[in-house]
């Protein structure tokens, strides 16, 4: 084997052959000729790449290696370790884009010699886009001949990549499989929630041209910046750092005027860009820091609205990003709840609002963006300045509160996977609607948003579902928020969802129970008439497979358009609600056919939900698979019966220290004439109507207790 090959472990391996990673344990147990551990430890070895490539081909089970896939396990099993590696790739990516000539000249020479080469021209290239080598702070070092003759392989396969999907496209390809492979090691800002800040910032007279990132991370807010021509990003972790400059030349192009500026530091302590006045600042701050430099800042220049306690670092980064904004300019930070309502924090937020420099307070749905059991906010400053008057005004948003349709179940969802379910088209709207139509309006807070006689307002969204909860905004007077407290929490300020959706809506609702309770009634099982344990003969959904009866597929994968069916859909029985990611490399989605039946292999429940017309055209989503019949040969809803069966899916099923895992292969269905399953299908359907009838109805009791108790005790429902 090669000095220094590329490992890949046994999670690879089965990425590889598209298969669980109990088979590749078989394999290493069954076969004396599988490939010896090269490293890693005795719980989690790691095996040649090159060995396990050609003993998958010589056992027949790999026909050849997907060239992603290829290039991913040279890039997470490099010797130097993945981010070095995704440096380099990134690099040579840039080169390949800005000198595709070159390139070509370049890797038709040996490895040996295309490290030296591509060394000296990459020192000229990074210096061109990112500054001279000796800038102090600058992100991307120049790689010497040494490291990249290590990473060679994986720059040829990066190219050739490349030349099928795109450059930029590859290096987002490889990036996101980083993070997702580390999901502990980097605090993300999903990109739908960038592209809300980025919209932010945009909206004004005067775009946001020039726009800073103090805290830029992998780069996802400055990259949803559009049309720029000067960004400028600082990260502390110098790894970060240096991926997300690469990223940042990728996106903005060689040849469109965008100038770059990404350094590598504490923004605090020591600033990169002491002098810049940007358009626009975009900014996730960490949360919760102590050590922010509270002892050594005391004195500093930026503290114009107080100096923040040392709990209150949040305030810091706030004041930072003013200090960084010319006059009129627009930040947009992503804040703690907490931060609006501490107490150690109430002089500075009194001081922002009496000045103007806060404009807006925006509390998101649980699940936007980590730590993602919390609903964060979004505040919206604006630089004071000469020649502009502090608003009287400050505008309240609040998305946080779950919209729920007794139908489809809620749009924002729970902690423990809510972030998949977010309804991001319906919040982006509530948001910008809200803003621009604050922005825009020179009349008060009662022109702008429909306020009852209480003064409290909310906008609503006339297409929602019947028993969402409208989305609220409102323009409260600043003298109204400056007591004891200042408390800017949105939820306290607006109606809560009772007072929001009205009596009329507790009236729907109750219409809505009664009448499908009376279709629960109707569907409510007979009398079941016992007999004895049937002893049928059984086959494996993997027999069935393998005999063409049916196939398998696994979701998960894909960009594009099109919803996405989640897990928690099919286990609710509601509609497709989430979404694939709009670039990337091109990957076809799974998109579920009438009739294809999808089952969850996480958790351990028994769950099978048979594709309706209505559903048909989603893709598959993760932590799924889908078993598509052969309708001349197996029936869908027979199928969907007995792969829900408890002893059928105890039998199937894995553990492990923390979850349970379904072998779809396993499942067991009794051998059956098309006519005898068709009948116990048709059993198997009627059931399942009323298993969602009983769901709706739970949803719209719920929706109805809950509803009187708020009508009761605001008063808005009458104790007759």
């Amino acid at each position: 084997m090669p000095e220094n090959s590329t490992e890949v472990t046994a999670a690879g391996i089965a990425r590889l052959a598209g298969v669980g990673r109990a088979a590749v344990s078989n394999w290493r147990r069954r076969h004396a000729d599988f490939p010896k551990p090269v490293g890693g430890t005795e719980t989690s070895p790691s095996f040649a790449l090159c060995e396990v490539e050609q003993w998958l081909r010589d056992q027949g089970k790999l026909a050849e290696v997907p060239l992603r896939e290829r290039v991913w396990q040279q890039l997470a099993g490099h010797p130097a370790g993945p981010v070095p590696a995704l440096v380099h790739t990134g690099c040579a990516l840039l080169f390949l884009r800005n000198s595709p000539t070159a390139w070509r000249e370049i890797v038709a020479v040996s490895d040996e010699a295309m490290a030296g080469v591509l060394s000296l021209a990459l020192d000229d290239l990074l210096a061109a886009r990112f500054g001279p080598a000796a800038e102090p702070g600058r992100a991307v070092h120049t790689p010497g001949r040494a490291e990249l003759l290590l990473s060679i392989p994986l720059l040829r396969g990066a190219a050739e990549l490349a030349t099928e999907n795109g450059v930029r496209e590859t290096f987002e390809f490889l990036l996101g499989r980083q993070l997702a492979a580390n999901p502990r090691q980097y605090t993300l800002t999903p990109p739908e929630l960038a592209e809300l800040m980025a919209a932010l910032v945009g909206t004004g007279k005067q775009p946001a041209r020039t726009v800073l990132d103090p805290a830029s991370g992998t780069g996802a807010l400055l990259r949803a910046v559009g049309h720029p021509t000067a960004l400028y990003a600082q990260e502390t972790d110098p790894d970060l750092a240096a991926l997300t400059a690469l990223r940042l030349a990728l996106h903005t192009g060689s040849g469109n005027g965008c100038a770059l500026a990404v350094r590598t530091g504490d923004t605090l302590r020591a600033d990169a860009f002491p002098q810049l006045a940007a358009d626009a600042v975009l900014c996730h701050p960490p949360f919760n820091e102590r050590n922010w430099g509270h002892d050594e800042l005391a004195y500093d220049p930026r503290w114009e609205y107080g100096f923040p306690a040392r709990t209150e670092s949040e305030l810091a980064w706030v004041q930072h990003a003013l200090a960084h904004l010319r006059e009129g300019g627009t930040a947009v930070l992503l804040m703690p709840p907490a931060a609006a309502s501490r107490r150690s924090g109430r002089r500075i937020r009194a001081d922002l609002l009496r000045r103007g420099a806060l404009r807006a307070v925006i509390a998101l749905p649980a699940g936007a963006a980590p730590p993602y059991g919390i609903p964060l906010h979004l505040w919206v400053l604006r630089k004071p300045g000469s020649g502009l008057h502090p608003s009287p005004e400050l505008l309240l948003v609040d998305t946080a509160e779950p919209a729920e349709s007794p139908s489809a179940g809620p749009v924002a969802a729970a902690p423990s996977g809510g972030r998949d379910r977010l309804d991001w088209h319906a919040v982006h709207r509530a948001v910008l609607d809200a803003w621009q139509s604050f922005e825009g309006a020179g009349a008060g807070a009662g022109d702008r948003v429909d306020a009852d006689r209480t003064g409290r307002a909310d906008r609503t969204d006339p297409g929602r579902p019947r028993g969402a909860r409208p989305r609220a905004s409102r323009a409260v007077p600043v003298i109204e928020l400056l007591d004891d407290d200042v408390d800017l929490a949105p939820a306290r300020h607006l109606p809560p969802p009772a007072a929001a959706g009205g009596p009329a809506e507790l009236i729907r609702v109750r219409e809505r129970l009664t009448e499908t309770l009376g279709l629960t009634r109707a569907l409510t099982p007979p009398a079941v008439a016992l007999s004895d344990p049937a002893h049928w003969p059984l086959t494996t959904v993997g027999e069935l497979a393998r005999a063409g009866a049916l196939q398998l597929r696994t979701g998960g994968s894909g960009t594009g358009p099109v919803p996405v069916l989640t897990e928690h859909d099919v286990l609710g029985s509601t509609a497709p609600s989430g979404s694939l990611p709009a670039d990337g490399p091109p990957e076809e989605p799974v998109i579920v056919e009438p009739g294809d039946v999808v089952v969850p292999v996480l958790g351990g429940g028994s769950a099978a939900r048979v594709i309706d017309d209505a559903t048909a055209g989603a893709a598959l989503g993760r932590n799924l698979q889908l078993l598509r019949p052969d309708r001349a040969a197996l029936d869908p809803w027979f199928l969907a019966g007995f792969l829900r069966g408890t002893a059928n899916n105890r039998q199937a099923s894995s553990y492990a220290s923390t979850a349970t895992r379904l072998d779809a292969r396993r499942l067991q269905l009794p051998r059956l004439p098309l006519a005898e399953q068709q009948r116990y299908g048709e059993r198997f359907r009627v059931l399942a109507e009323f298993e969602d009838a009983l769901r709706l109805a739970g949803r719209l009791g719920g929706q109805l207790v809950q509803g009187m108790y708020d009508g009761l005790t605001d008063g808005t429902v009458a104790a007759q």
